[in-house]
C-alpha cells in the first residue's frame, strides 16, 4: 500500500512539530513520530527538568529562610510528589500538542517508526509513504560511553532519572556538562549526597572559564563533590551498591549511577543511504544555511544538523525552512545570534564568543566584569553568586560575547542578545539608564566597566 503526500516530516519534536503544522497549509503532510510529540524538550528535557529544578530551588530557599529572619523547619522532599507535579505539567502541554495536530485536517500523524526504502519513500508497518519534500527532524538520544562493566551495572540516564521516585542516598554523576550539572545540583538540593566525575579539567567546559569557576564555587557551597580531570574507566556492583573506578585510582561507592556524557544524533537506523545521504563522523547531517541537505528536496532541521542544539534554534530552523521552502522568502541561519542557558545556582546565560575563543580568533579583546556581590538587588535577595562578563572587540566596540552566572542569568543575557542582533556597541548598554535596584544594573555596570589599557 502506498500513500502519497506533498510533505513528509520525520520527527515530532520542537522543529518537526511546528513545521508539520505550517506545511499543512500547503498540501497533505505525513507526520511521523515513533514516541511522543514534543521530543526531548517536552518529554525528557527542558520542561520536566526545569519543573523539578523549581522544586529543588524551593527546598534550598527554605533551608536559607533563617538568613532572612524567617523561622521554618527543615524541608522534607517528597520526590514522588515532585515527579507527579512534573508529569502533570508535561502531560497538559503534550495533550495540547496532540489536540492541535488532530485539528489539522491536512496533517496525518503516524505514531510509528519508519525507515527509508527509496529516494522519497518511507516504510511504516507495511505502508509506504511517498512525498515530494522530506524534512528530517529525528533529534538526539543519550550517548552511552565505553566504560568497562557498564553493561552489567544498573545505571540511570537523563531520561530515566526523571522518573526516579525514591531519593538516592548517594548519586554518582558521570559527566560535568549541562545535563550532568543540572541533575547533580537538583538531587543535592533534594537531599542526596552527590559526586560528579568530570573528564574535562572544569565543569561546563564549553562556557567561559570565569563562568565555570563560578559554577564550581556554587557546587562547593552546596556540598557537591566534584572530581575534574578524572575519567570513569570501570564500574561494578548491583542496585543500591555501585562502585566506580577512575583513571587516577580513585574509587567511589554510591547508591545510584547517572550517565551524562553527551548525546548522539538519531540518524543511524533511518535508511538514509536510500536518500543518498551519509552522516558525518559523529552522526550529524551536513546542511547549507537554509537547512537543505545534499539530497534533492530533503532538509534536516533541529539537532541532527549539528551546530547549536537548543529548542530555540530548533524552532528557528523550522521557521527558516518553512519560509524558504513554502513562502519563497530569503531566510538563513547564517549570522544568527544564539544564546543559551544552564539552569543552576548560579544560573548561566551566555551568548557569543568566550574570552579564550575571541582571543584565538585574533580579536584585540577588552573585558568588562561585574560580580553580583556588588549588585545591591542581588544582596537584597540573598543571591550573590556569580558575575556578568562582557567580551568586546577593542577596534569596533562591538560585543563579541556576554557571559553571566548569577540570579536570573538566562533572562538578563537577552539585553546583550538584542544588542548583538542589532549591531549595538557595549557603550549603548553602558549609557542606557537602568532601573535601581535591579539585577539588570549588573549588566549595565559590567558594560560600563569595559576599559582599554592606558595608552590604547
Amino acid at each position: 500500500m502506498v500513500e502519497r503526500y506533498d510533505t513528509l516530516v520525520l520527527g515530532g519534536g520542537m522543529s518537526g512539530l511546528p513545521l508539520a503544522l505550517r506545511a499543512g497549509r500547503h498540501g497533505r503532510v505525513a507526520f511521523v513520530e515513533k514516541e511522543k510529540l514534543g521530543g526531548t524538550c517536552l518529554n525528557r528535557g527542558c520542561i520536566p527538568t526545569k519543573t523539578m529544578i523549581a522544586s529543588a530551588e524551593l527546598a534550598s530557599r527554605i533551608r536559607q529562610a533563617g538568613e532572612f529572619g524567617v523561622r521554618v523547619g527543615d524541608p522534607e522532599v517528597d520526590l514522588a510528589a515532585v515527579v507527579d507535579r512534573k508529569d502533570k505539567i508535561v502531560n497538559t502541554i503534550r495533550t495540547g500538542s496532540y489536540r492541535t495536530v488532530d485539528r489539522a485536517a491536512t496533517v496525518d500523524l503516524y505514531p510509528a517508526e519508519g525507515r527509508f526504502t527509496g529516494s522519497h519513500r518511507l516504510r511504516i508497518d507495511g505502508t509506504d509513504l511517498e512525498a515530494d519534500r522530506i524534512f528530517l527532524a529525528t533529534g538526539l538520544r543519550t550517548a552511552i560511553p565505553a566504560i568497562d562493566g557498564l553493561d552489567t551495572v544498573p545505571y540511570l540516564t537523563s531520561r530515566t532519572l526523571l522518573d526516579q521516585r525514591d531519593l538516592p542516598d548517594h548519586l554518582i554523576v558521570i559527566g560535568g556538562g549541562y545535563i550532568g550539572c543540572e541533575f547533580a545540583q537538583m538531587f543535592r538540593r533534594f537531599g542526596s549526597r552527590v559526586t560528579v566525575v568530570q573528564r574535562a579539567q572544569r565543569l561546563l567546559p564549553a562556557e567561559d572559564p570565569d563562568i565555570s569557576a563560578a559554577v564550581a564555587d556554587g557546587f562547593a557551597g552546596d556540598g557537591i563533590d566534584v572530581l575534574t580531570g578524572t575519567a570513569c574507566v570501570a564500574v561494578e556492583g548491583t542496585a543500591g551498591d555501585v562502585r566506580v573506578h577512575c583513571d587516577d585510582g580513585t574509587k567511589l561507592t554510591g547508591s545510584h549511577l547517572l550517565i551524562a556524557t553527551g548525546r548522539t544524533p538519531n540518524t543511524d537506523n533511518l535508511g538514509l543511504e536510500h536518500l543518498g545521504l551519509e552522516p558525518g563522523q559523529h552522526g550529524f547531517l551536513t546542511v547549507d544555511d537554509t537547512l537543505h541537505t545534499g539530497a534533492e528536496d530533503v532538509w534536516a532541521i533541529g539537532d541532527i544538523r549539528g551546530g547549536p542544539m537548543f529548542t530555540h534554534t530548533a524552532r528557528h530552523d523550522a521557521d527558516v525552512a518553512y519560509r524558504t521552502v513554502y513562502r519563497g522568502q530569503a531566510r538563513s541561519t547564517t549570522g544568527r545570534v544564539v544564546p543559551h542557558g544552564v539552569f543552576l545556582d548560579p544560573e548561566v546565560g551566555a551568548v557569543g564568543l568566550t574570552e579564550p575563543q575571541a582571543r584565538a580568533a585574533g580579536h584585540n579583546v577588552i573585558i568588562g566584569r561585574q560580580d553580583f556581590t556588588g549588585v545591591v538587588r542581588a544582596r537584597a535577595i540573598g543571591n550573590t553568586r556569580g558575575l556578568v562578563k562582557f567580551v568586546v572587540d577593542a577596534a569596533t566596540d562591538k560585543i563579541l560575547g556576554c557571559h553571566i552566572a548569577g540570579p536570573h542569568a538566562a533572562e538578563l543575557v537577552h539585553e546583550a542578545v538584542i544588542a548583538m542582533h542589532t549591531g549595538a556597541r557595549y557603550t549603548d548598554i553602558a549609557d542606557a539608564i537602568h532601573i535601581h535596584p535591579t539585577l539588570a544594573e549588573g549588566v549595565n555596570t559590567a558594560a560600563g566597566g569595559v576599559h582599554r589599557e592606558v595608552g590604547t
